[in-house]
């Protein structure tokens, strides 16, 4: 089967055609989003009440288009770039979860999905392949739905952990031959530099870590060169990690949980970081169900978590899916991985962010949280933030004492302001 696989390939057209009217949607995320087919379904005649679950999609959107309303509609469990316009006029749904509840959705039948659209990497001589850059909740969902549809990308790297699939489970699949989206790290700000060295005094050797994507994770990434004997159990990481690697500073042998191995739920970056995973024995991929397992990552010794806030309110409230009512991306696995940081021994759950957005002019330490925003992370689950102006530590604190901590690490500019505020909400003078 190995050397005639191809012969079963069809065009993307024919591989949609599986899709009917009022069919319930998985579609693969990130780097792995199968566009040539997202592309056809939007094209394809005759469908109505289509839904598409789905995470953060990378390039353009079509399905969220005006002209697709009452054809197919979006619901996403974190909401990208692409579709937040169309959440915010209705014209597509947002599901508020934790990352790791998501697979169970789809496994419970809580979502019960006709079909999964993946992208997957060729199959090997056993006829397996890979879910490639993202496993997440795809894994539950290429387990759990009616038929399995796919785009096999000969440039799909092949990643290790839960994240084969046997080409026998496809019902039909197109083959391409094209670059990944690649996103190259862009340059760290004075800001996220001054962030990234207040974060990075707070990591010991041995620590086990969690960073996303971004300047801020970057930042911190590149002043963790002193350490040793880091590791890595986070949902995802870009190439901000593949330094530490080189160089040694993250070897993973001081975890309890996959010792001496990367574990990730997906990852996302260049051409250079996908090099870096494919059949790359070194890095697991694992369902986000089991890389957001509080109870799990709790295991390892002196977990850091770095997580980012939209705002954050005086008594350390913390939005970080939405402004306001406008939903911008998601829950995700922040609550996961703060309190599991919490609840290691030696652990630090840490929430990093630059002071000001807008230029400067809107303070992100406010009195309040804006009307219909998001409490991600709740203030009783908040311990360290981190601002450029400052590290505190929250736990324990009294909410008058919260106050002026926080105050203490917000833009000056904005302190007299967040003062007198303080002192009318807290009844003192």
């Amino acid at each position: 089967m190995q050397h005639d696989w191809r012969a079963r390939a069809v065009s993307p057209e024919e591989v949609v055609g599986h899709i009917g009217s009022g069919h319930r949607v998985f579609v693969h995320g990130a780097a792995a989003t199968p566009l040539p087919l997202l592309d056809a379904l939007a094209s394809a005649p005759g469908i109505e009440g289509v839904r598409l679950y789905h995470l953060h999609l990378d390039g353009p959107a079509r399905f969220v288009e005006p002209s697709q309303e009452g054809r197919i509609r979006s619901i996403s469990l974190f909401t990208g770039a692409s579709v937040r316009r169309a959440v915010d006029e209705g014209r597509a749904d947002f599901i508020p979860v934790f990352l790791s509840d998501i697979p169970a959705l789809f496994t419970t039948r809580r979502v019960p999905l006709d079909a999964a659209v993946v992208q997957l990497s060729p199959p090997d001589r056993h006829g397996l392949c890979t879910l490639g850059t993202s496993v997440d909740a795809a894994r539950a969902a290429v387990d759990s739905a009616g038929v399995v549809l796919a785009e096999i990308n000969l440039q799909m790297p092949r990643t290790h952990g839960a994240s084969a699939v046997p080409l026998s489970r496809v019902r039909a699949f197109t083959v391409t031959d094209r670059p990944l989206p690649s996103h190259e790290p862009e340059p760290v700000t004075d800001v996220e530099a001054r962030i990234g060295e207040r974060v990075a005094s707070l990591v010991e050797d041995g620590s086990t870590l969690q960073l996303g994507i971004g300047g801020i994770p970057n930042a911190v990434l590149a002043r963790l060169m002193d350490k040793r004997d880091l590791g890595v159990h986070t949902e995802m990481f870009s190439d901000g990690l593949l330094p530490l690697v080189e160089a040694g500073v993250i070897t993973n042998t001081k975890k309890k949980v996959h010792p001496g191995r990367i574990v990730t739920s997906f990852v996302n970056g260049s051409r250079r970081l996908y090099d870096f995973v494919d059949d790359n024995a070194l890095v697991e991929f694992h369902p986000c169900d089991r890389t957001n397992d509080t109870a799990l990552i709790r295991k390892n010794d002196r977990v850091v978590a770095v997580n980012s806030a939209l705002e954050l309110d005086l008594t350390g409230q913390v939005c970080a899916d939405s402004i306001g009512h406008r939903i911008f991306s998601g829950i995700g696995g922040q609550m996961d991985f703060m309190r599991a940081a919490a609840l290691s021994r030696g652990g630090k759950p840490i929430i990093a962010l630059p002071s000001t957005a807008a230029r400067g002019e809107v303070s992100r330490i406010t009195p309040a949280l804006k009307p219909g925003a998001g409490v991600v992370t709740t203030r009783g689950h908040v311990e360290w933030v981190v601002t450029e102006h400052g590290a505190v530590d929250l736990h324990g604190l009294t909410l008058r004492e919260r106050g002026f901590a926080l105050i203490s690490i917000a833009h000056p500019d904005f302190r007299a302001e967040l003062t007198r505020a303080l002192v009318e909400l807290r009844h003192f003078t």
